[in-house]
């Protein structure tokens, strides 16, 4: 029995060069599951990166290599596109490690979860001699070159080219802050600890998609002074990145950690967060 891909709609080319497609899983020209495949817009060597987006096998047609076939098919759509890498969604539910067992047989490795919190009625209590501040003019600019910086050496670590990595960032920070301090819906606070600045606070209050789909409010980025490190500002930063979103009216709040970062994927999970996406890369 033969597997393949068969195109469920047209390719579809979105107003800034990104690619997308689903396609229909077949045996024989029968079909027996569902993928979709993405790409993001052109780096300025006109590559990409791609996604393995809801591989499902129906199943009674699971345990034949139907899957594997599949997705093998889905990275050569991504190789078509220019694609550098395939990220493939892994969802955290029953099927979860059957699933990373599947990814990993095919070269994939975990790059990042994302991971969500349930906010509590009550803002949480800040630690004495900590208060919040706003961001002024004069601080925003090296802000946002020290973190768009930052930004790309975490994703170069994670496994992205160099090139692509730093592509991505700066795209990343010109859509989500487009007019900087003054961008709607967004939050930039100073945590000043006995009147220093101990570290940053980055959060808006929509963001990537949740367990239900539906955007999430997002912690993009928490940054501790390396003078002010190994004190626990770290979780002070985020009871402060809470304190805001109760504040809000906003029920959750979710981030993205790295795999490598193993302090940041403990505090997170003291914290009560839990993680809903595991994100895997594979070199193509």
């Amino acid at each position: 029995m033969t597997t393949t891909l068969r195109p469920g709609a047209p390719e579809r080319s979105m107003p800034d060069g990104a690619l997308a497609r689903d396609f229909a899983v077949c045996v024989n020209g029968r079909p027996v599951g569902t993928v979709a495949v993405s790409a993001s817009p052109a780096d300025g060597n006109g590559r990409r990166e791609g996604r393995v987006n809801q591989l499902t096998i129906n199943q009674a047609e699971r345990g034949r290599g139907r899957g594997t076939v599949a997705a093998l098919a889905a990275e050569e759509v991504l190789r078509g596109w220019n694609c550098h890498g395939a990220y493939f969604g892994l969802v955290e539910d029953a099927d979860a490690p059957a699933a990373l067992r599947f990814a990993t047989a095919l070269g994939y490795t975990v790059r990042a979860r994302n991971m969500v919190k349930e906010m509590p009625a009550e803002p949480p209590a800040l630690p004495a001699g900590a208060v919040a501040a706003s961001f002024d003019e004069a601080e925003y600019p090296a802000w946002a070159v020290y973190h768009t910086d930052g930004y790309a050496d975490s994703l170069a670590r994670s496994g992205m080219p160099p090139a692509a990595a730093r592509t991505k960032a700066d795209r990343d920070f010109a859509q989500l802050l487009p007019e900087g301090l003054h961008t709607p819906a967004t939050i930039l606070r100073r945590l000043v600890v006995d009147g220093a600045t101990a570290g940053t606070v980055w959060v808006a209050h929509s963001g990537p998609p949740g367990p239900d789909g539906k955007p999430l409010p997002w912690v993009f980025d928490v940054e501790v002074e390396p003078g002010h490190r190994g004190r626990g500002h770290g979780r002070t930063l985020m009871l402060l990145a809470e304190r805001e979103t109760v504040a809000a009216g906003l029920p959750r709040l979710g981030l993205n950690v790295f795999a490598d970062n193993v302090p940041a994927n403990a505090l997170y999970r003291s914290l009560g967060y839990e993680v809903y996406l595991t994100s895997l890369l594979k070199d193509l």
